[in-house]
């Protein structure tokens, strides 16, 4: 099923297909994501993807307040201008490994994730090995049978993808909407 953002009941809608174990596609700030609940999505999204189910997501969160969930690690104060913001950040995860987390820029995307009140896996739409995909014809053609939910908001070419910067070892993983630079420099 494909639903217009600028339909009143689109949110409400994903809200529906991913508390129910579902799996969507919406624009996550910068490109379209697939999103679904965290640990419970894993392997479908993964086939979805053709990808290594033992490769991990990267977890949507509503706020800073939700890292105690998963780390003992405070977010550094040189970050805190990029969260809200496409900034995926690696944690050391308080159960061992890490996680990668991040505080998505869109209000109605933070606020979807806190009404669920559990993390969100996001990753990007398209399949292993292949770029991300920015026209929605494209997404629409090649994911809708895969899933629940297209959340169309039309085409986003040219959008990059969040930055990932692994706090382990303050080493950037991905460069993409955050420069790196800003971040050694504190710019923002």
């Amino acid at each position: 099923m494909v639903i217009e953002r600028s339909d009143p009941g689109s949110i409400d809608a994903a809200y529906r297909v991913l508390s129910d174990g579902g799996v969507v596609i919406m624009l996550c700030d910068t490109i379209y994501g697939i999103l679904g609940l965290r640990t419970q999505t894993d392997h479908r999204i993964s086939q979805i993807k053709g990808r290594d189910a033992r490769k991990p997501f990267l977890s949507l969160i509503p706020d800073v307040s939700w890292l105690a969930r998963f780390t003992e690690m405070v977010l550094p104060d040189r970050l805190r201008p990029y969260w809200p913001g496409p900034l995926t950040l690696i944690f050391p995860h308080r159960e061992g490994g890490t996680i990668a987390l991040r505080v998505p820029e869109d209000s109605t995307l933070r606020e979807l994730v806190s009404r669920l009140g559990a993390p969100v896996n996001s990753t990007s739409v398209n399949r292993e090995g292949d770029p991300p995909l920015h026209r929605i014809s494209e997404i629409i053609s090649g994911f809708e049978s895969e899933v629940d939910l297209i959340i169309d908001s039309g085409d986003v070419e040219g959008a990059v993808p969040s930055t990932i910067l692994d706090l382990t070892t303050f080493k950037i993983l991905r460069k993409g909407a955050v420069d790196f630079k800003d971040i050694i420099q504190g710019d923002r």
